[in-house]
């Protein structure tokens, strides 16, 4: 009997290794979902919590990524809803993401350094003013690589709704950051 533990505890520490891999994709998730830093390292954490107790669940060569995120977006939505009984409360503070920080700049000099944090901010305030429903996709496909079917099977819902939400999150992004771009295209063409 104890070889069989032994070999389920290395299962379980093998799946805990490829889990910390997407460690990073989850809380940029995690962030732009709940909107607070505090609020998504908790969401981190217990999506690693419930994913290791659930990890006979994993289907070992399916996409471990996707996976996390739908568990990480079920945790999210149960606590939303759960607050929103609950809790009214007011957005917290403006806390800046470190997503678009470690983005590759061509020739990054001063300008485009405070620029690129001018944009970061911009993006990250545009996400929280969006409703939740247009956020999610946005981040799932545009900001976490998935494809439409993955951000499908992670939010539970079809295709078509996926593509119809991504459309009408980017065309509310565009809106809100049209003042910010309009006038740095104005910017530029003075130059």
């Amino acid at each position: 009997m104890s070889g069989q533990r032994k070999a389920e505890g290395a299962e379980r520490e093998a799946f805990a290794r490829e889990a910390m891999v997407h460690l990073d994709h989850l809380y940029r998730v995690g962030f732009h979902l709940a909107k607070h830093q505090d609020e998504a390292q908790e969401l981190v954490q217990e999506t690693l919590v419930r994913a290791l107790a659930a990890c006979d669940q994993f289907n070992p060569g399916t996409n471990m990524k996707a996976w996390l995120t739908k568990i990480l977006y079920n945790l999210f939505f149960d606590r939303y809803h759960q607050r929103k009984r609950w809790i009214s409360t007011d957005d917290p503070a403006y806390e800046e993401s470190d997503y678009w920080k470690g983005l590759p700049v061509e020739n990054p000099g001063p300008e485009s350094h405070v620029l690129s944090r001018e944009l970061n901010a911009q993006i990250t305030d545009v996400l929280r003013r969006i409703p939740g429903e247009f956020r999610a996709p946005i981040v799932l496909v545009d900001m976490g690589d998935f494809t439409y079917e993955e951000a499908a099977e992670i939010l539970s819902c079809p295709i078509g709704t996926i593509r119809s939400r991504l459309s009408r999150g980017r065309k509310l992004m565009q809106q809100y950051l049209r003042p910010y771009i309009g006038s740095e295209q104005e910017r530029s063409k003075r130059k």
